[in-house]
């Protein structure tokens, strides 16, 4: 049976949860909760990892602290080396690590990233793919819009997705569509 561990990580904008495991390479982040409007952080762990227990771990809590200073608004480039990615199929991973690509403040598109892993024309499969992304905010996925700039979807709730974007400085119209100053292709 595989131990599970998790780190609880304050934020302004709430709870954010890391469950990790230790293995032969060292710590290894298998998911990040956000804090949602209906379900805390720490009940999602409880949920989907029942048994797992609260612990530190250096390398783990020096990425909670780099989500801290994200959150805070500095301007921060969250490594990947603790994330479990090989738990994606290859596609997700393609997709993840293309979405990591896009830079602070700028936003990308479904398609553009259907595009950038060669698969033009899914940009679908690229939103379920997003939508199933274990590590919002290191992997940015909040930075992907619908091509009509409406905000599409995001694992935490439309209303942190627009915070985050506001955060980098991402601005909107009076209709909540972002005005794409720097769109990533």
């Amino acid at each position: 049976m595989q131990e599970f561990a998790h780190t609880l990580v304050t934020t302004k904008m709430g709870t954010v949860a890391m469950v990790w495991q230790e293995t032969a390479a060292g710590p290894q982040v298998l998911r990040i909760f956000l804090p949602q409007e209906e379900r805390a952080a720490r009940q999602a762990v409880s949920a989907t990892y029942p048994g797992a227990e609260h612990r530190h771990c250096a390398q783990v809590d020096e990425l909670g602290s780099a989500l801290q200073r994200f959150l805070r608004g500095e301007e921060i480039r969250l490594p990947l080396g603790l994330l479990a990615l090989d738990h994606c199929s290859p596609f997700q991973k393609s997709v993840l690590l293309a979405d990591w690509q896009i830079p602070r403040g700028w936003v990308s598109t479904y398609g553009a990233i259907a595009r950038r892993v060669g698969r033009p024309g899914a940009a679908r499969a690229v939103g379920r793919a997003l939508a199933c992304n274990r590590f919002p905010l290191v992997i940015p996925c909040h930075r992907v819009v619908a091509s009509d700039r409406t905000l599409g979807g995001f694992q935490g709730g439309l209303a942190i997705k627009r915070a985050l974007l506001e955060l980098e400085g991402v601005p909107f119209d009076g209709n909540g569509r972002v005005l794409a100053q720097r769109v990533y292709r």
